[in-house]
């Protein structure tokens, strides 16, 4: 699959929520896609492009300070996994940081306490870009264990 990554600068609400809407084993909570898709617009956002000019995933960022930035979310339409878009997604997103003089890009993710199959891969696709898990919280999102993996920029 040929597809380009492009940095993004309207629509990124619209193209973020048919993306998660999509991926509901991953983004089940109503509240939540529509609070993403709300904060998407104020954050830098990356897609990856189809030839056919189809976005097919997505990743945006949000920078805390000087020094760290987050994945605030990111999604591939389900039948384009396994085909190298989210480790794009990454490489571009990372490049971005170094060159805004990051040093370090956090994600937050479900953590392992709580079992789900979904999510144990998303935890390994964090692992195999080059995220590690730093800390489980059980107080950050009501009700579900998050993990924030980091990565040294």
């Amino acid at each position: 699959m040929k597809f380009s990554i492009q940095e993004i600068t309207n629509r990124k609400g619209e193209i973020a929520e048919g993306i998660l809407r999509s991926l509901f084993d991953w983004f089940d909570i109503e509240s939540a896609i529509v609070e993403y898709c709300h904060h998407i617009n104020e954050l830098s956002l990356f897609a990856a492009v189809a030839q056919t000019n189809a976005v097919i995933g997505f990743l945006s960022l949000k920078e805390h300070n000087e020094f760290t930035g987050e994945i605030y979310v990111m999604g591939v339409a389900p039948e384009y996994h396994h085909q190298g878009i989210g480790k794009a997604l990454i490489e571009s997103s990372v490049e971005y940081c170094r060159n805004r003089g990051l040093e370090f890009l956090q994600v937050k993710t479900l953590g392992s306490s709580y079992h789900n199959s979904f999510f144990d891969r998303t935890r390994k696709f964090y692992m195999k870009v080059g995220f590690r898990p730093l800390e489980e919280f059980t107080s950050i999102w009501l009700g579900n264990p998050c993990l924030i993996m980091v990565m040294a920029l």
